[in-house]
């Protein structure tokens, strides 16, 4: 398929585009939008038509220039590219991140992980939520905040911190990842810290290769307890009191991929 870029487009009235139409029509056939304006309020927008897999691979050519190509990107530019796309992406430091499609193994987990928080928050204000779920995580001292999908997020602010449109704006409480080869490095640093910085209180790394669970806790933004475990321990949560994952019967008879 053929590569096509979008220019930034122009702002004309509608005197204008009425005496000049044809030159218009020209300008946003060579992939160029025209903002139409009446009154000094603009009312429309003309844009070179393309198909919806045009469209797919336009979006993610740009969101892999700046995956792969080393580009920042503000924060507003990254929500304009997430809302025109389906693909999952995570922006973190400025950058863009393409999520990769999880292992059955990877969901197995996040399945058994979910049951559990589930039947233990019931009754309570707080609520479970499983990835693809966007969250902007506003980190202390830095304005631009970094927007992730977390495999499993507990949430106890939904009052006041959910949008007409119905998305999340709030700190989660308790953050889980389960840990794949392509999300190793951000999971266990980048991740790490956006969580201690934005007012996480808990993020569990689960690690289904090693089968044991990592549990940090934070307070005043900075690591406060940290404790691994392995096979025959319970991992518990010090946020919520009462809840625990025994570590044996999360990773027993997992599906695994072929050797």
């Amino acid at each position: 398929m053929k590569s096509r870029t979008y220019k930034e487009g122009v702002v004309i009235t509608v005197t204008e585009l009425k005496q000049n139409l044809g030159k218009y029509m020209d300008f946003v056939e060579e992939q160029n939008d025209v903002v139409i304006t009446k009154n000094g309020k603009k009312i429309a927008r003309l844009t070179p038509y393309i198909t919806d897999i045009e469209q797919y691979f336009l979006v993610r050519e740009r969101a892999l220039d700046y995956q792969y190509g080393g580009k920042k990107v503000s924060y507003e530019e990254f929500m304009e590219i997430n809302e025109k796309t389906t693909l999952r992406m995570e922006f973190i430091n400025g950058e863009i991140h393409l999520l990769a499609s999880p292992s059955i193994g990877h969901q197995e987990i996040l399945g058994r992980l979910y049951l559990t928080f589930t039947e233990y928050l019931k009754g309570k204000k707080c609520r479970v939520f499983l990835a693809p779920f966007d969250v902007h995580f506003r980190k202390k001292e830095i304005k631009e905040p970094d927007v992730m999908q977390p495999d499993l997020l507990v949430a106890c602010d939904l009052e006041n911190n959910v949008t007409e449109k119905g998305r999340y704006m709030g700190t989660p409480t308790l953050v889980i990842e389960i840990l794949s080869d392509s999300t190793r490095s951000k999971d266990m640093i980048d991740k790490l810290n956006t969580f201690r910085l934005s007012g996480v209180k808990e993020y569990w790394i689960v690690n289904q290769k090693q089968e044991n669970i990592m549990v940090y806790n934070f307070t005043d933004y900075e690591i406060d307890k940290y404790k691994t475990y392995e096979k025959g321990d319970t991992a518990p949560s010090l946020v919520f009191m009462g809840l625990s994952v025994a570590i044996d019967s999360l990773f027993a008879g997992l599906i695994h991929a072929p050797q």
